[in-house]
């Protein structure tokens, strides 16, 4: 017998026939003797219909009450699985956020789990009551409800995982797996048995849509096992066909056990959501960058791909760096107003770019790897706009037209392609 935590996206949940799958599939798991808690997000599409709402009531909405309108979205699905579930023979409660509770800091609308009090649950477990919590949602120390950001269910699952020390959170979504990179753009593209913490945090924080970020760094503090599953697999299938995260040691035990060798490249990352800024003629001295980032830094807006030109005459010189693509508007609002302390000349921005992103552990022990990467681009006349690495990844910024092509020449270049049917 095992403790698992299961969760479902917005796909999984999105209508009554959908519940009652995802029903039948916990049910499965409940009668092979599981203690289990179930973590589910709204129906596909009701958080933005709740957040256009929201934004239809004011412009500049209160985040707290934000957070009353768009938490409702999991209660609803909460409540229905909870009825599915009984009606099919399984004892299940629903549990909100603010009832057992799930402890949040920091501010609404992105708030962080402190702590889940467990007791109950774990008590509810233990007797067999499946316990089904809505995701993305917790309890500000004040009483009030908070929410966990975007994707906040996925971080809502492993943190349950974790406080429940559950053997494994099983992450249920529309697709079956981790893949190589976007079986859509890739038609040869690999689905992977096993992929480290540090490789997943890599390829979801730039712009793999497999799993929240949060969630993968949680998952790796804690050594929480998540496995990626498809909610549209036969519910009764037992040998599930997954992607399990798990630590660079549990692989690399892995690798031995079967007499696999580690692939140097993991997967191919794009990410369309990218807007490039380019501050000119700042001030050449001690301080000038630093007056760039500060006040961007001090509006929590996350700087990528920084730059900074050769100063020709030891006077001046351009900054380009990357934000957000939803941040560029409050970016350039931001360096205008402090433009007198900065003394930059003007700024140019730029939507239309992507970011590609090569990630593997094995590139650690490998050198080559942008290289290659440089030199594919370059023989398809891909120009590279901006460079920003890490020790198991090299992202570029190109052109956002040359997008797709970019990923499947590099998916090549680096052996990823499956072998043909």
């Amino acid at each position: 017998m095992a403790r698992i935590v299961m969760k479902f996206g917005g796909t999984s949940m999105a209508g009554m026939e959908r519940i009652r799958n995802v029903a039948a599939r916990v049910k499965h798991v409940v009668d092979q003797g599981h203690e289990v808690a179930v973590v589910v997000s709204a129906m596909a599409g009701e958080t933005d219909r709740l957040v256009g709402f929201c934004k239809e009531a004011s412009a500049l909405y209160d985040p707290a009450e934000y957070d009353v309108v768009v938490a409702a979205g999991e209660q609803v699905t909460s409540g229905l699985l909870a009825m599915t579930l009984k009606a099919i023979g399984v004892d299940a409660r629903s549990w909100l956020g603010w009832q057992l509770p799930i402890r949040t800091i920091e501010a609404h609308a992105k708030a962080r789990i402190s702590t889940i009090e467990t007791d109950a649950l774990i008590a509810a477990m233990q007797s067999g009551q499946v316990a089904v919590i809505p995701g993305f949602q917790g309890m500000m120390d004040d009483g009030r409800v908070s929410t966990l950001g975007r994707g906040g269910s996925d971080t809502s699952a492993v943190a349950v995982a974790a406080a429940v020390k559950a053997d494994r959170c099983d992450i249920y979504t529309d697709v079956d797996g981790v893949y190589t990179t976007d079986p859509r753009i890739v038609a040869r593209a690999r689905k992977l048995d096993l992929v480290t913490y540090e490789e997943m945090l890599e390829l979801a924080s730039v712009g793999a849509k497999v799993l929240q970020t949060r969630s993968v760094g949680l998952a790796m503090k804690e050594g929480v096992v998540v496995q990626v599953l498809s909610s549209f697999d036969d519910p009764t299938q037992d040998d599930l066909p997954g992607t399990l995260i798990v630590s660079d040691e549990e692989l690399e035990a892995k690798l031995k056990e079967t007499k696999m060798e580690r692939q140097l490249i993991t997967g191919i990352a794009h990410d369309k959501n990218e807007a490039k800024i380019i501050v000119t003629r700042v001030p050449d001295k001690p301080g000038a960058v630093a007056s760039i980032f500060t006040p961007l830094a001090d509006a929590a807006i996350n700087v990528d791909m920084i730059i900074q030109n050769d100063s020709k005459d030891n006077e001046e010189t351009d900054v380009t760096f990357t934000v957000p693509r939803a941040d560029l508007a409050r970016s350039v609002d931001i360096l205008e107003a402090n433009k007198d302390a900065i003394g930059f000349r003007r700024i140019i921005t730029d939507t239309e770019v992507a970011k590609i992103s090569v990630v593997g552990v094995g590139m650690r022990s490998h050198a080559g790897v942008a290289a290659t990467m440089f030199k594919t681009l370059a023989e398809r006349g891909i120009n590279i706009e901006a460079i920003s690495t890490s020790e198991i990844k090299v992202s570029v910024l190109i052109d956002e037209d040359e997008t797709e092509l970019a990923v499947r020449v590099l998916h090549t270049a680096y052996g990823l392609d499956a072998p043909a049917a």
